[in-house]
């Protein structure tokens, strides 16, 4: 009996989940060759070494009724979506600023991109926290190589897909059948084996759908992985996050958590100092990775990493067969 690997993607446009699956076991198999784990890459890519799952559940933010992001789209995104996005990225930008290893030629950036996320008194009306969003990832994108290496085609795009935090965590959108954070944490539960053990991966918002579908959906999680994730960043993700107090899923046996200094979206990123522990006393344990390049949020990058991939393939190695 093989082990169920299943990753859990973060936001972003439409995806080929089969692509994905296949680029994020790709760059796993690279770290565990890094890591002194190359036996077991020809077994982890060709399909021997796990039973491997993408939960995707991308397509859902383009459901028909459903409110996008402040790019447009099918629909108009609300208020309340854009006060939570500016408020998010405004947290992440003064902690980045906040880092003395920022660089000289982004902080000008981050800082115009500050200004314009806490606009002068009266700036009000219809569609002004958009603005203040757009305006601000205007600025973000004038990082040099950031626009390229991140792969964004423009400010109100990028928006857009970032908007999606917000949607999830604030759970008004609804088709009749479900909440749309309800109904991607049912996807994600579809693909966990309820039987076998289940090592989960989880990359940036997935890193919050992940941690609330296992408290809904116990499982055998030996191993949870959560990569750049925003659960610590403490005004607009941590109070949202459910349940609360947040804490470690009671079938988690252990938790790694991994970011990189230069990933704005992992803001706070020891998540051990928040996140209660469970029954068996299990917290996320944080390390620190350094990615290159410019952008360095994609999960690719993270799974790359011997220190990703080498306990991932280890903790792969120890439940097959059971």
């Amino acid at each position: 009996m093989k082990p169920r690997l299943v990753f859990v993607h973060g936001i972003g446009g439409p995806r080929d989940a089969a692509a994905d699956l296949d680029e994020w076991l790709r760059a796993v198999a690279a770290g565990a060759r890094d890591s002194g784990h190359g036996a077991h890459v020809s077994a982890l890519t060709g399909g021997r070494a796990a039973d491997a799952r993408f939960a995707y559940y991308g397509d859902l933010f383009r459901t028909a009724g459903a409110q996008g992001g402040p790019a447009g789209g099918p629909a108009t995104a609300g208020d309340q979506d854009d006060e939570l996005l500016a408020a998010l990225l405004l947290e992440a930008v003064d902690a980045r600023l906040a880092d003395p290893e920022v660089s000289a030629a982004e902080a000008p950036a981050l800082r115009h991109a500050r200004t314009r996320l806490e606009p002068p008194a009266g700036a009000q009306g219809a569609g002004a926290p958009a603005r203040r969003v757009v305006g601000a990832v205007t600025s973000l994108l004038a990082v040099p190589g950031l626009r390229t290496a991140g792969g964004w085609l423009s400010a109100r795009a990028t928006a857009g897909m970032l908007g999606q935090v917000a949607r999830y965590l604030n759970r008004a959108e609804s088709d009749g059948t479900g909440t749309l954070d309800q109904r991607i944490r049912a996807r994600v539960a579809e693909s966990l084996d309820p039987d076998g053990p289940n090592i989960v991966v989880a990359h940036s918002l997935g890193t919050v759908v992940a941690l609330e579908t296992l408290h809904e959906h116990p499982a055998d999680v030996p191993l949870f992985v959560t990569l750049g994730s925003p659960l610590g960043i403490r005004t607009a993700v941590h109070p949202r996050v459910r349940p609360h107090p947040v804490g470690t899923p009671a079938s988690v046996g252990r938790w790694l958590n991994f970011w990189d200094r230069d990933d704005i979206v992992a803001a706070r990123p020891l998540l051990e100092d928040f996140v209660r522990p469970n029954a068996g006393s299990v917290v996320p344990c944080s390390r620190r990775v350094d990615s290159d390049g410019a952008w360095v949020h994609p999960a690719a990058k993270y799974l790359a990493q011997p220190a990703v991939a080498g306990p991932l393939v280890e903790a792969l190695t120890t439940h097959a067969g059971r």
